[in-house]
């Protein structure tokens, strides 16, 4: 990680970007993905295909414009084409972040997309305002906005055969309530729990009505997360339930949660030294496997869930699944290994669409609007922003700290690393200005400059840079000259680690850092993960000045995963779990050996046999293949390459991978504490990735 910061922090960002891919996206080219769809938050995922085209919806919260809907016609590339509303309709100051009011975890969350009666439903909930609905003939817009009221949240709508319109909404007891056509409300008395508690069911439902029965996919979060199905052939029960998926991580463990003591008080912006940010149990699920989201059959009949996970400090992601039925249910996963699914697999067989990634994040504010990328912190105060002569103009007004400042414009990170630089102009700074580049979270964070005190009324082009961090309630403070009123800030992003660093340059080439590398963590304060944040307000209580902004840019410098599979190299197989070297032993099995052992027998090589699948072949000649049902002892070598294991490589990044057998959808892998040889009988990774099914190449001479 040091020596990634050195090259970042001494060179421009140009160089660092590839003529490959730029910026992260799951398709892999070969026809396979890889999991997360984006390296970016996206909540409360709701899936919606309207002939050849895919719709997804999500969680936008205190954010706008808010809700935000994807367009895809492959269920892998995705587009960002539209939000249901610029700006909250409502005038209280909450929405506006308007005296110490605000909405901070709340606002609009948990989406339900629908089409029907040749137009587009989007329903959600506003804490405090009740059920909404938007309603679109073309999903571009505009948009129309019903508030239904009621207390109807987290919900599922369906649109059933005989015209009439259900949701389903609750956590434990899940309760169904018939909607009115015309979206003015429920409809009244109809409310009727379909789900009693006591049958392990939670919220976050998706209900559909497939061959006459009525499926509801739901997410249940006690005592960790899972993704249930409950089926039934009326709307209104009985249901049976089972667990569809469960465990499923990836190899990813759970996010330090941002914690705050019972007995504190606790209000947006204030100080941040209550707060902890806890070792996490690397070997525990928590609820970072994969949950809630919804279903969706694409135009071969092959169905998929897209169900999010909680990703680190990013925040939500969301992730592909293949489902295969099974006894009338939707078992995410392959036959085989059902309840678990594949980090990398073989995309939906539909149209071939080129990888592209959903947004475009590089912004020189040269246009006549913002990008789709960003959002304000809250409703902006349209007067008080601008796109003047190829800059963000932001005014600056009256706030004590970063998350109470107002017309603060927002992006997601995007992991799993990424370098974000923004040049800030300080020529139109007043007294008390603070402006800069920051990240809105609990615990919020910021690098800026303001105006030094001093006894001289001439300050020159001496600003005060100032790092500071909430969570320490610490500030680390220089004074610099900027004799053109420009500088550049960065911030350095490791999200898969969860550490950030901010730093800074007066000539836009060599960068120096500011502050710590500083701990990141997820939370449920604001619902949110990290996000860049472009910021202006006065700490003096006055209308101030203003800043301006100018080429904000996103490095990614693992976007381009081009190489992450070793074609063409000799490799040792090094096990995650023991740190032992795979060895091809002359009796015919795959054990391990010691760390120094380099051997013949320790080095691979693969063949390739297209859409990312391999043979994986010792340099005796020999190839790995599975004897029998896949126990220890059956994964052997043979010199008959007809009998080698055809392998779907699972890239895990920075040279991690699994190998997922493409006939019995197992992994290969040794138990760390038995003594027993490799097996083919792996479900999958745990969330420490050290149970012996993840591995690490490493690169040897021949």
């Amino acid at each position: 990680m040091y020596r990634f910061l050195i090259i970042l922090l001494t060179t421009t960002i140009f160089p660092l970007l590839s003529a490959a891919q730029t910026s992260w996206t799951a398709d892999n080219g070969n026809g396979t993905y890889t999991n997360p769809l984006f390296y970016d938050e996206f909540s409360d995922p709701d899936i919606l295909r309207v002939g050849d085209d895919y719709y997804l919806a999500g969680t936008t919260m205190h954010s706008v414009p808010g809700l935000v809907i994807l367009h895809s016609k492959d269920l892998v590339n995705w587009e960002n084409v539209a939000y249901c509303f610029d700006r909250f309709d409502f005038s209280d100051d909450a929405f506006s972040l308007k005296n110490h009011q605000e909405i901070y975890g709340q606002g609009i969350w948990a989406p339900a997309i629908r089409y029907a009666n040749g137009q587009f439903y989007l329903f959600s909930n506003i804490n405090g305002k009740g059920l909404q609905c938007y309603i679109a003939k073309d999903i571009r817009g505009p948009w129309t906005h019903h508030n239904m009221q009621g207390r109807i949240y987290d919900l599922s709508v369906l649109f059933d055969d005989d015209g009439k319109i259900y949701a389903i909404h609750g956590y434990g007891e899940v309760k169904c309530t018939e909607l009115k056509a015309d979206m003015s409300g429920p409809v009244e008395a109809t409310e009727r729990v379909i789900i009693p508690e006591g049958n392990a069911v939670g919220e976050g439902h998706h209900i559909y009505k497939i061959g006459g029965m009525y499926y509801l996919i739901s997410t249940d979060y006690k005592p960790n997360g899972r993704t249930l199905c409950s089926r039934s052939k009326s709307i209104w029960g009985p249901y049976e339930t089972i667990t569809i998926t469960a465990d499923e991580t990836f190899g990813y463990h759970a996010a330090p949660l941002t914690q705050i003591p019972s007995d504190v008080k606790y209000r947006i912006g204030e100080d941040g030294t209550c707060f902890g940010i806890p070792t996490v149990d690397e070997d525990a699920t928590a609820c970072t496997n994969i949950h809630q989201g919804g279903i969706v059959e694409d135009q071969s009949g092959q169905w998929w869930a897209l169900l999010m996970m909680d990703f680190h400090s990013i925040g939500r992601t969301v992730t592909l699944a293949p489902i295969t039925w099974k006894d009338g249910w939707p078992m995410l996963g392959l036959e085989g290994n059902l309840g678990r699914a594949p980090r990398t697999w073989i995309k939906p067989n539909v149209t071939s669409v080129a990888p592209h990634a959903p947004y475009y994040r590089n912004e020189d504010f040269n246009g006549k609007a913002l990008g789709r990328v960003w959002q304000w912190n809250h409703n902006p105060d349209d007067t008080k922003w601008s796109l003047k002569k190829g800059r963000l103009r932001l005014q600056s007004m009256p706030a004590e700290q970063l998350m109470w400042a107002r017309n603060t414009l927002t992006q997601r990170v995007i992991g799993p690393t990424s370098i974000t630089t923004v040049e800030l102009y300080t020529k139109g700074m007043k007294d008390g200005d603070v402006c800069g580049l920051g990240n809105i979270n609990v615990p919020c964070s910021w690098i800026g400059v303001s105006l030094p005190l001093s006894p001289s009324k001439k300050r020159g082009n001496t600003y005060r840079l100032r790092c500071f961090e909430q969570l320490t309630n610490d500030t680390v403070d220089i004074d610099v000259e900027l004799p053109q009123n420009k500088l550049w800030l960065r911030c350095i992003g490791d999200y898969d680690n969860d550490q950030a660093q901010y730093a800074y340059s007066l000539d836009g080439v060599n960068f120096q850092t500011l502050g710590r590398m500083m701990p990141l963590s997820y939370q449920l304060v604001t619902f949110q993960g990290s996000r860049h944040a472009l910021f202006a307000f006065n700490h003096k209580g006055k209308q101030g000045g203003y800043a301006e902004f100018d080429n904000f840019t996103v490095v990614e410098p693992k976007a381009d995963r081009s190489q992450n599979i070793p074609y063409g190299k000799t490799f040792r197989i090094i096990n995650k779990a023991t740190g032992h070297p795979a060895i091809a032993l002359e009796h015919g099995l795959l054990y391990d050996t010691h760390a120094e052992d380099n051997s013949k027998q320790t080095r691979f090589h693969l063949i390739d046999r297209g859409q990312g699948q391999v043979i994986l072949q010792c340099l005796d000649g020999r190839y790995v293949f599975c004897s029998g049902y896949g126990l220890a002892g059956d994964v052997r070598l043979t010199t008959d390459i007809s009998k080698a294991e055809v392998f779907m490589w699972q890239d895990y990044l920075d040279h991690d991978f699994m190998l997922l057998s493409m006939r019995t959808h197992r992994y290969v892998g040794k138990s760390p504490t038995t003594g027993s040889p490799y097996s083919m009988d792996f479900t999958g990774a745990d969330p420490a990735r050290r149970n012996g099914a993840v591995f690490r190449w490493e690169e040897t001479p021949l």
